[in-house]
């Protein structure tokens, strides 16, 4: 069973979404769109009796990495390179007309 959208939706969700198609483009997304909902509609008809539900499809522990101390570039090199510094750090422009 085929679910077709029509351009007549398409037109309808892209004016939802303040889109400005080309007739070309409108028809391209009409068959782009019922092709989506065609794949939708054959993952429903399977049967997923059992299996259990996942997030990812590899089982995952811990992702995260340790965390390591290691060597890191030298303050005095990094600031050396900046265009302004004061007591070690960067210096910036205040923003929003903040005092310093």
């Amino acid at each position: 069973m085929s679910e077709t959208i029509g351009r007549d939706e398409v037109i309808y969700v892209a004016k939802l979404a303040r889109l400005d198609l080309t007739e070309e483009e409108t028809t391209l997304f009409a068959a782009q769109l019922s092709s989506v909902i065609d794949h939708v509609a054959a993952l429903r008809r399977l049967d997923t009796t059992g299996v259990r539900p996942t997030s990812h499809p590899l089982e995952l522990s811990n992702v995260l990495r340790e965390d390591v101390v290691v060597p890191s570039l030298d303050r005095d090199v990094v600031l050396a390179s900046a265009p302004a510094t004061e007591d070690g750090k960067f210096k910036v422009p205040s923003i929003l007309g903040e005092a310093p």
